[in-house]
């Protein structure tokens, strides 16, 4: 499969082949929603949490005798009927909500994301994703002409895939509104998913065909 390779001035400067095996993937939304799934299930940290009985403070003496007072008997004051007592089948913390995906299935589901994008053309492969200083103003002035932006719009909605080295390209889209910049090693279903418009160092092509090897 051969793609055209822009430059930062979004002309065609060459033409790059790209591997079918990834760029070039049936496509399987299956897939794609259950790594997703599972992604988002290993993001999440439970934050609700209760104290069953044993665990509130208090409690320890018996409110009064077993029998003869005429009232109900109890054991503790800290039993789930009680006010200020421990809560039942409340929310804990130590719930496991995390979803084993293994390597294959993960790889499969970012190759059919990738090639998904590339059909619909939201892919685009560049010379090279760089700025020479770390400075938000000069990525987004790069970024403006390339995605046809007004000048009121904030919202730039790309995905920068470059390798890991390149700090300064990191740092200058951390500021930019729905714009990201990741190492090509670390792809996922989430951010792919999430951004429109995919925009790929020329070198990061030949990182991810070596990362991602089948």
């Amino acid at each position: 499969m051969q793609t055209d390779v822009y430059n930062l001035k979004n002309e065609i400067v060459g033409k790059l082949e790209l591997p079918d095996n990834i760029f070039g993937a049936k496509w399987n939304a299956a897939l794609v929603k259950q790594v997703l799934d599972a992604q988002l299930a290993n993001r999440r940290e439970p934050w609700a949490h209760v104290k069953f009985r044993g665990e509130v403070r208090g409690g320890g003496k018996k409110p009064w005798r077993q029998k003869g007072t005429g009232r109900a008997r109890h054991g503790s004051i800290r039993s789930p009927i009680w006010v200020g007592g421990g809560k039942a089948h409340g929310p804990r913390n130590d719930r496991d909500y995390s979803q084993k995906i293994n390597k294959k299935m993960k790889r499969s589901a970012l190759f059919a994301l990738l090639s998904r994008k590339m059909k619909d053309g939201e892919v685009k492969i560049f010379e090279q994703l760089a700025v020479e200083q770390p400075k938000t103003k000069t990525l987004a002035s790069a970024l403006r002409p390339i995605l046809n932006m007004d000048k009121k719009a904030r919202r730039y909605d790309t995905l920068l895939i470059a390798p890991g080295e390149n700090k300064n390209l990191f740092r200058a889209s951390s500021n930019l509104q729905k714009a990201k910049a990741i190492d090509a090693a670390s792809l996922n279903v989430y951010d792919i998913l999430n951004h429109k418009n995919i925009f790929i160092d020329k070198e990061a092509v030949g990182v991810i065909e070596k990362h991602y090897k089948i």
